[in-house]
């Protein structure tokens, strides 16, 4: 039996296997065994050449993956928001390649990939699915673009990215394993597990865990628990924009809002726009910065003053050490300490270290060795 019939024989057996405390353990070995099985043929594609992906080099301070199936207005979305040029169409597979552009805004150069329209399969390579959902999981944010007349694409498009081992708008889980030597599998969890503790160990045998210490600080299902195992999935942050809404008659709104809600999502959390006539662009680009994380450092430069022209552009959380690192050279190599202004510092050219946390505009100057 080849590989791919491995698979859908897996497949096959865990849909029609129900699932219960019974057939928790057996299911637990399936899943994990469809999770090994999957990474080996996805190795074996990529070394007979079916799987190298688009090669997009990621320039600029983020990167955004616009997501949806053909003809739904990517390519004149990126081209109104960005200085790209990707052929328009009113056919399906306009977009051929990948297309990047890059939006300026704040200071900041977000790189935007216009990917080719995803299409069911695509995880297991049709369509050139493989290759385009290989782009998204570089990415830092996923915009998908929905047509506001057909809003039940979106629970498929997540499902091929899911498949993808894209886990959207979740944290990883708290699963930790760490292989010994001796006394076998012991399970420590800081919360009562749903899950039973022979099937968190048979999850374990089947990804070779003989001897470990596995500690688990959430409550996990059997895919979370994978997940945390494989160590391989890119969690990614989502957005939701529903385009062509230009074309809808003003009753129709109502049925695109509980659209949404048929798909959890909240009609408040998507950005409605027309792409065609530039509209809610700008409430979109102010999306994209936010769920980015995206902050604003101004440099003051010895001499020339505070640069509020062009920022130096970080990400919620960085530091001081993180500034200097992205600048480079001198100032990462020979740094003493730094004046902050602004949120971050109890008082204005508070001296710092490279462990002070920065905040959205903030005023920095760095002071090294001569």
């Amino acid at each position: 039996m080849g590989l791919q019939a491995e698979i859908e024989e897996l497949e096959e057996e865990i849909a029609s296997t129900p699932y219960n405390k019974a057939t928790e353990e057996h299911i637990g070995r399936l899943k994990a065994k469809l999770a090994e099985k999957k990474e080996e043929f996805e190795k074996r594609q990529s070394s007979s050449g079916g799987g190298d992906g688009y090669a997009v080099e990621k320039t600029g301070d983020a990167t955004v993956a616009l997501v949806g199936f053909p003809s739904v207005g990517k390519s004149t979305l990126i081209n109104a928001l960005t200085n790209a040029d990707s052929e328009v169409g009113s056919y399906d597979f306009t977009t051929l390649d990948v297309n990047p552009g890059m939006l300026q805004y704040n200071g900041a150069n977000i790189q935007l990939l216009d990917v080719p329209g995803l299409i069911e399969g695509a995880a297991g390579g049709r369509g050139d699915g493989k290759a385009v959902l290989s782009v998204v999981r570089t990415a830092d944010l996923v915009l998908f673009v929905l047509s506001a007349f057909e809003i039940q694409q979106y629970e498929r498009l997540r499902e091929e990215l899911y498949k993808n081992k894209v886990r959207l708008d979740v944290e990883p889980p708290r699963v930790n394993v760490r292989k010994k030597h001796k006394d076998g599998i012991a399970v420590n969890a800081s919360v009562d597990l749903d899950l039973d503790e022979q099937t968190v160990k048979s999850v374990l045998r089947e990804h070779e865990f003989v001897n470990a210490d596995v500690t688990i600080g959430e409550q996990v299902d059997i895919d979370r628990l994978i997940d945390g195992i494989m160590d391989n999935r890119e969690y990614l942050p989502s957005i939701v924009a529903v385009n062509k809404v230009d074309l809808i008659d003003p009753s129709y709104v109502d049925t695109v809002k509980s659209d949404l809600r048929d798909i959890d999502v909240d009609p408040d959390d998507a950005i409605f726009i027309s792409a065609e006539k530039e509209k809610g662009l700008e409430s979109l680009t102010e999306r994209i910065w936010d769920e980015l994380g995206l902050i604003r450092i101004y440099m003051d430069k010895p001499g020339r003053g505070v640069d509020y022209d062009e920022p130096l552009i970080l990400t919620e959380g960085d530091t001081v050490g993180d500034a200097c690192e992205k600048i480079g050279g001198r100032f990462d190599d020979r740094f003493r300490f730094a004046r902050v202004s602004g949120e971050s510092a109890a008082h204005d050219d508070q001296q710092v270290g490279r462990d002070h946390e920065l905040a959205d505009e903030d005023v920095l100057r760095l002071v090294i060795d001569r």
